[in-house]
This record gives C-alpha cells, sequence and structure tokens, in this order.
C-alpha cells in the first residue's frame, strides 16, 4: 500500500512540474483588491471579520512624451504638427508630443506658412520655441 501511495505522488508531482505555469505572465494591476496578501488571511480587521480590503495600488504611468511650448506675441495663427492642425497660438499654450523627430509649422490667418522648422522632442522634457525671434 505503502508503494502504491508513493507512485501516485510521484506522477502527481510529475503532472504539476510539465503543467505550464500560470504566474509567469505578466500582470498590470489597476485597482484594489481582497486578500492580495493570502498569508494574512481571514481575521479581525476593523469593524468586521473577513478578508482585508486593499486599496488602490499605486502605480506610475509610463510617460513617453514630451511637452511642446510656443512663445510668441501673436495670436490666431494655426499651429500645424506633422501636417496635422493643432490648434491656435492664443490658446494652445503649451501641449504633449510623443518623443521623437516632428515638424512644427505656424500658417497665419490666410493659410500662408510663416515659420516651420523640424524638432526633436525629448521625453519628460519642454521645448521652447521662439518664432518671432530675429538674430
Amino acid at each position: 500500500m505503502k508503494r502504491y501511495w508513493k507512485v501516485s505522488a510521484i506522477a502527481v508531482l510529475a503532472l504539476l512540474m510539465m503543467a505550464p505555469v500560470a504566474s509567469a505572465r505578466g500582470r498590470i494591476i489597476i485597482g484594489g483588491g481582497y486578500g492580495y496578501y493570502p498569508w494574512y488571511g481571514a481575521g479581525w480587521y476593523g469593524p468586521y471579520w473577513g478578508p482585508r480590503y486593499y486599496g488602490p495600488y499605486p502605480y506610475g504611468a509610463y510617460q513617453n512624451t514630451g511637452n511642446v511650448k510656443i512663445v510668441t506675441e501673436t495670436k490666431g495663427d494655426k499651429i500645424f504638427v506633422d501636417g496635422g492642425f493643432a490648434g491656435l497660438t492664443g490658446k494652445l499654450k503649451k501641449f504633449p508630443l510623443r518623443s521623437g523627430v516632428h515638424t512644427v509649422e505656424l500658417r497665419d490667418p490666410s493659410g500662408r506658412s510663416f515659420y516651420q522648422e523640424r524638432i526633436e522632442v525629448i521625453r519628460g522634457k519642454t521645448l521652447e520655441i521662439h518664432p518671432d525671434f530675429k538674430g
């Protein structure tokens, strides 16, 4: 009988070793949960018996953007980034862009381009553009 239990235990352990591990997959946890720390278990946690609730976990979002700030005296000029309309100079003070190389173009209200520059946006940094600078 002892031999039967040994063989069955070895067979079960062998099957468990061949099964893919479910915890090997990466997880993203955004909210809180009940019983996240299983070794604490159920018990008296304040006003009730049961598993403890753990609030929202702090997580940091990966920021892959930088900011572009256009410093100009004129208002109402159109801002185009990579050929697409972004806003007007009086209203759009600072805006986020993905890190990398972009083309920023300013056009007057009639549609004529008077400023164009190729810029490189760095993650987490603010780039200032001065189109009125003469010199």
